[in-house]
């Protein structure tokens, strides 16, 4: 039975998760990032989550508030304790990201959750109105979706306090 489910896998699939452990492998390194790039990687872990939830679950109740729960209280909780991840960058408007394997673990979370429940479904299609399965599913991509969003919540707070510093010691500079 594996080998027809992966047989029957289209191509596509796989090109995506080759892009997504190529993401993944270059996030392991330290790199200097533009603020702007630090937003691609969440937007659209955000996006394939919500289309997924959509199109599988439809855009009901149940199934988006446990996406919304467990997305708020990741996100919250992740930009609280991770802000170890980026520092000062070297000109303005960028920082220095240093490197971590968790977006790569965390993307191949989310790609194997999308996949497993792919298979589910096409095995089991009423699952898709279980309560349980549906808000287990969502809550997950909701998990994954606060750590993307708190981690970017964590650089942008990092940013922002290495910009106030700059303009306090320019400031004081200016004034002396």
């Amino acid at each position: 039975m594996l080998i027809q489910i992966l047989t029957h896998t289209p191509f596509y699939v796989w090109a995506i998760l080759a892009l997504l452990v190529y993401r993944g492998v270059i996030a392991m390194r330290d790199r200097e990032m533009a603020i702007r790039k630090l937003f691609i990687i969440p937007v659209i872990m955000l996006a394939l989550s919500l289309q997924d939830i959509v199109a599988k679950f439809g855009a009901t109740f149940l199934p988006l508030c446990a996406w919304a729960g467990a997305t708020v209280a990741l996100t919250l909780l992740v930009a609280k304790f991770s802000r170890a991840g980026a520092s000062a960058g070297a000109t303005p408007g960028s920082m220095r990201v240093h490197g971590s394997a968790m977006p790569l673990v965390m993307m191949m979370a989310i790609f194997f959750t999308k996949y497993a429940t792919a298979v589910t479904l096409v095995m089991h299609p009423g699952a898709s109105h279980n309560a349980l399965f549906s808000t287990l599913v969502c809550a997950l991509f909701g998990v994954f979706n606060g750590y993307f969003l708190g981690s970017l919540a964590g650089k942008l707070m990092i940013w922002q306090s290495v910009r106030a510093s700059a303009k306090g010691s320019n400031y004081l500079t200016a004034a002396a």
